[in-house]
């Protein structure tokens, strides 16, 4: 089999900043429609980082230990009786929510909101930062020739900035401002790019970010000042010379500045979107809101078509998702890539799947000045 002599090695959380690899058994296809996956690669997000800090992410609590990870790619090693569109040695990218496929919401095509949803390194799922998984045939999308395992792991957020920018409404030749240029809001501005939209602007607070989204997908940039959300957005329209504002903005942050700002800036009849998660309540400029008469959307994850639009994007050339990645490192040092990504000096490392040979790879040196100040912001590598 496969899977002989191969580890399913799995990187465990037990409690907030307590974690520890543990040799699970190899998972069985309990269904003919599932397959078997081996992982070859595991992109880390920000929830996974938030899980490891705080042990929670709102209601979901993590109680018992749990596998982390969800942005993967891997190998078909098995596949049960009744799967007729993949084999073993397909390269796919995982999809890591599974929907209950009977709900209102899954009937109608919504099956991100599926109350059943059993996701992946979300409480009580274990991830997907092991050696095998098993999955629906379904929720895993083959990978062109011409795409990598290390892009392919890098679909899952792409499918989430996808998911998003489909909320915005984004026509050809309109202008969109993407507040935030953590991972998904660079994503955001690729896809909105490859939309059609003429202008892009990228709003952060760190020089560096902006710098990298300038030279990634954003056709102008601003740096967020400590001033009134009226201010930064009379700036913002200013600097990218956006009339009455922008056709759409999505706040990819989940910041309560960026958010006020946000609404200011979109133009009357406009779209916003809400990406980023941030504070459960905040202040929110409602009159600006219906005055303008501003659609607002909110957006989870991903779903139907959001993971093959997002490979389409990447196999077309329209999103280089390896400008992305700062480097890839080897299973035995996920926790020092968890600290690498929350001192917030890279945009995003690769964990190699347990039986994959990495060559090179990141240096993982921590500096754990720059680690406690960023335990001390509370965030999940946004902040």
């Amino acid at each position: 089999m496969a899977t002989d002599g191969k580890s399913n090695l799995s990187f465990v959380l037990n409690k907030p900043l307590d974690v520890c690899f543990q040799d699970k058994p190899v998972p069985k296809i309990n269904s003919p429609h599932d397959v078997l996956v081996a992982v070859n690669y595991t992109g880390i997000c920000g929830s996974d980082v938030h899980y490891w800090l705080h042990g929670a992410i709102g209601h979901f609590v993590v109680k018992d230990p749990m596998v982390l990870g969800h942005e993967s790619a891997g190998t078909i090693v098995a596949v049960g009786d009744a799967v007729k569109t993949l084999s073993v040695g397909d390269r796919v990218a995982l999809e890591p929510g599974y929907p209950c496929r009977r709900c209102v919401h899954c009937l109608s095509g919504h099956y991100n909101l599926c109350p059943e949803m059993r996701f992946a390194a979300t409480p009580p799922y274990d991830g997907t930062l092991t050696g095998f998984w098993t999955a629906p045939a379904d929720f895993c999308y083959k990978l062109p020739e011409t795409v990598s395992l290390q892009e392919g792991a890098l679909i899952e957020p792409l499918a989430v900035a996808v998911h998003i920018t489909k909320q915005a409404k984004i026509q050809p030749g309109q202008t969109v401002v993407v507040m935030g240029a953590g991972p998904v809001g660079l994503l955001c501005a690729a896809v909105a790019k490859a939309y059609g939209a003429s202008k892009v602007v990228s709003v952060d607070i760190v020089p560096s970010k902006l710098e990298f989204a300038k030279s990634f997908a954003a056709t102008h940039t601003y740096l967020s000042q400590r001033v009134s959300p009226e201010e930064n957005a009379r700036n913002i329209i200013a600097a990218a010379d956006l009339g009455e504002g922008a056709d759409a903005v999505i706040d990819a942050s989940g910041a309560e500045p960026s958010i006020q700002a946000a609404l200011h800036v979109v133009r009357q009849g406009g779209h916003y979107v809400q990406g980023g998660m941030g504070k459960d309540n905040i202040t929110f400029p409602i009159m600006a809101l219906c005055i303008k008469e501003v659609t607002a959307s909110g957006s989870f994850r991903y779903g139907s078509g959001d993971y093959r639009l997002a490979i389409q994007l990447v196999e077309q050339g329209k999103v280089d998702v390896k400008k992305l990645v700062n480097g890839v490192v080897p299973f035995k040092n996920a926790e020092e890539a968890f600290k690498k990504v929350k001192e917030g000096e890279v945009i995003k490392i690769l964990i190699a799947g347990p039986n994959e040979e990495v060559e090179g790879g990141l240096d993982t040196t921590v500096d754990e000045k720059k680690l406690k100040e960023a335990k001390a912001c509370g965030g999940s590598g946004c902040c």
